[in-house]
């Protein structure tokens, strides 16, 4: 949390910021792992070591001479290292920010960290045909892509979620919009007015959120359920918010300032999936340029990341 790992905090300490590291379920590594369409003759670079898990089983499948692991914080690949040597297993490891140049080219790259767009260094990582999965930061979307000849990739965003942190470049993330936040949490809105859906805990509603950040670039949220009802607050670095108020399901009161609307847009979204029985996001076309972005289209619906 905050750059301090659990095997080094003191019962005192009380590291504030983001979580940097989690044990990922294994249900949810085998999952990344099925979507890589694993054969025993690719070399595989897995991208988030963390507590080493899905190197453990890559190296267990394809042989540790075929597996190459990366992560930025040096703690979590020497203790993988270490963890794997006591089973037997000794892929290769490497301690670098992820978005750097790589070592060596492969055939299937699997990441368990999320990045926005794409790093151009795990596109030219990746072998021609090769295939790469990895989810979308501040989304549930998993995207799986093979490497094209123009050194881009074409795939899809599957019809599966998941969620992982985003890539860094240091031992924390920056600071987020702690004190937009502070304001949401006190401040009437220049615009207040009943909405018509309840209030939601926007984060778990994977599919309207992944829509609201792709929408909104950088958008930021929160929510708190307590036995009087329900908040959620929204927040972008362009200085607007939202504070979103009810008693459980009723319609709720929000205010909204700054900029642009954000609860209306979020609004707009929830009424896009009830009138069209779905968002277009999953089983859409995704293309990954050379530079990284990513473009979506499903019928006539269109985005582009990056």
């Amino acid at each position: 949390m905050g750059g301090l790992h659990a095997d080094h905090a003191k019962p005192d300490d009380r590291p504030t910021g983001l979580p940097t590291s989690s044990a990922t379920l294994t249900p949810l590594v085998v999952k990344m792992l099925r979507h890589g369409r694993i054969a025993a003759e690719h070399d595989l670079l897995d991208i988030g070591t963390g507590a080493g898990g899905l190197t453990a089983i890559a190296a267990t499948r394809l042989g540790s001479d075929r597996v190459t692991s990366v992560d930025i914080d040096g703690y979590l690949v020497d203790a993988a290292r270490d963890r794997l040597a006591g089973m037997g297993l000794s892929p290769h490891f490497v301690t670098q920010d992820a978005t750097d140049a790589l070592p060596g080219d492969y055939d299937r790259i699997v990441a368990t960290v999320s990045a926005r767009p794409v790093p151009v260094s795990w596109l030219q990582a990746l072998r021609r045909g090769g295939r790469l999965v990895t989810t979308i930061a501040d989304t549930a979307l998993i995207l799986t892509a093979w490497k094209t000849p123009d050194g881009g990739a074409t795939g899809v965003i599957e019809r599966d979620w998941a969620g992982f942190m985003t890539t860094r470049h240091g031992s924390a993330y920056p600071p987020g919009l702690d004190e937009l936040f502070e304001t949401a949490r006190e401040a009437d809105g220049e615009n207040v007015k009943l909405f018509r859906y309840p209030v939601t805990d926007i984060r778990n509603n994977w599919e309207v959120w992944s829509m609201l950040t792709i929408s909104i670039p950088g958008i930021e949220v929160d929510f708190e359920e307590t036995p009087e009802g329900r908040t959620a607050w929204l927040a972008h670095p362009d200085g607007s918010w939202a504070r979103a108020e009810a008693t459980k399901f009723e319609p709720p009161t929000v205010h909204q300032s700054g900029p642009r609307r954000l609860w209306s847009e979020l609004e707009s979204i929830r009424n896009w999936r009830e009138v069209e029985g779905g968002l277009p996001l999953y089983g859409c076309r995704a293309v990954v340029t050379p530079d990284g972005a990513i473009h979506l289209s499903r019928g006539r619906w269109s985005a582009t990341i990056g």
